[in-house]
């Protein structure tokens, strides 16, 4: 005969809780994860200088675009290379003026200069194919030379080679230079105005069309952003860079070329071309470095409707002395820096800084951009631990350093783990879910 016993039943009901308790609560607490730290943003107090933009002219319109930068710091030494987006021109850092297409004058001869090298390119060092010059482009020159405009004489059946003509076209602005080798290269000006459009669609800039292969046309016409963009694409092109680096005298053989596109040399300017016409009063197009002996910093920049020469050279050297301002070493992400902090439950706290300084040799026209950091999720971790990163845009160019530990979160031990036992089950949890 059996009786129940509820002080047995009691008993077996507690004591399965505490065995289900102790399986449950020792490798929990014991052996379970601990929870991870909470972290906090930052931002890093502003050590750099006021932003000092570029002075551009309130004239017709105007833009600068960053060609290439050359920089040191404690990583070694970096090439910025900026005409290198997708459709190969950078971005404007700066514009002023009307947004409008305006008549570009002998701009539109850089057009044509960079269309017959891509469609009939030079190797590096070399001249080019033989040109047999025609009665045609003799009229050509004769025509130009009766009204005046810009022109290197020329007769029939002379031999130019494609580098001469464009030493010509180039250096001396010549009119009829700018038709041969248009001719030469696509039959007939008419499809190099063609090709020409393409081209610049291709290259991005929408905004500018040519009608002609000269630019004496009104409708050859284009915006202070894209001119700005194509200085950049000439000045990087090898062909165009070296002939604007050789002097006028460099067109062997053939008679004086005036170097129409140098202009303030001694301010740090490399002219790549210099005219003027009515409609389009004075429009020049050229590139600039500022350098600190260790660094450089190269842009291109167009100026275009400026009234007289005296307003381009007073806009010029103002727009110089913005750069010497502006351009200088930048400590975009300084070592130290800290990014964000850590704290973990059981009180140890420590910091995500910047293990290694990047620094931009730039120009600081607008205030940085704010930073953007990931960091990583973790409950311990040693001092120097890769915690996370920090990126941010410095002049149209992203950078990222690494974010480094500070200091050690260490394991709090047993005792902290045993007496906290809901903060380890509810970590166990997580880490399962």
């Amino acid at each position: 005969m059996s009786s129940f016993r509820p002080g047995r039943l009691v008993g077996i009901l507690v004591g399965t809780v505490v065995i289900l308790g102790i399986g449950v609560y020792g490798p929990a607490t014991l052996l379970g994860p601990l929870p991870a730290v909470t972290a906090t943003t930052v931002t890093p107090p502003v050590g750099a200088a006021a932003p000092t933009p570029p002075v551009l002219p309130v004239n017709g319109a105007s833009a600068i675009a960053v060609v290439a930068a050359t920089t040191s710091d404690t990583s070694g030494t970096t090439s910025i290379g900026a005409g290198t987006g997708s459709t190969g021109a950078a971005e404007p850092i700066a514009v002023a003026g009307t947004a409008e297409a305006l008549p570009m004058a002998s701009v539109a001869k850089v057009v044509t200069a960079l269309v017959v090298l891509d469609f009939k390119p030079i190797v590096a060092g070399e001249t080019g194919p033989i040109v047999d010059l025609t009665a045609a482009d003799f009229q050509s020159y004769l025509d130009y030379d009766q009204i005046g405009a810009r022109s290197v004489a020329v007769f029939a059946d002379e031999q130019w080679t494609e580098l001469e003509l464009l030493q010509a076209l180039l250096l001396g602005s010549s009119n009829n230079h700018a038709d041969t080798v248009a001719r030469w290269a696509f039959g007939s000006v008419d499809a190099y105005v063609e090709a020409a459009n393409t081209w610049l669609v291709e290259n991005g800039l929408t905004g500018s069309a040519v009608v002609d292969a000269t630019g004496l046309h009104d409708a050859s016409a284009g915006t202070a952003t894209d001119l700005a963009r194509l200085a950049g694409l000439a000045a990087t092109d090898p062909i165009v860079s070296a002939i604007l680096a050789s002097p006028a005298s460099a067109l062997a053989n053939r008679r004086g070329v005036e170097n129409t596109t140098s202009y303030l040399p001694e301010e740090g300017i490399t002219g790549i071309s210099r005219s003027y016409t009515d409609a389009a009063g004075v429009c020049f197009l050229f590139t600039a470095t500022v350098s600190d002996g260790a660094s450089s910093f190269t842009f291109s920049g167009a100026f275009i409707g400026e009234p007289t020469y005296d307003d381009l050279s007073a806009d010029v050297t103002a727009l110089m002395a913005s750069a010497r301002a502006g351009i200088g070493p930048l400590p975009v992400l300084a070592a130290g820096d800290t990014y964000a902090t850590f704290e973990s439950a059981w009180g140890d706290e420590a910091a995500a800084v910047v293990g290694v300084s990047r620094t931009r040799y730039a120009w600081q026209a607008t205030t940085p951009e704010a930073a953007t950091v990931t960091l990583k999720d973790f409950a311990t971790s040693r001092t120097g631990a890769n915690v996370g990163q920090v990126r941010l845009t410095v002049a149209g160019e992203e950078l990222s350093a690494a974010l480094k530990l500070d200091q050690p979160i260490n394991d709090p031990g047993t005792g902290w783990r045993l007496l906290h036992p809901v903060m380890m089950i509810t970590a166990l949890l997580d880490s399962r879910s």
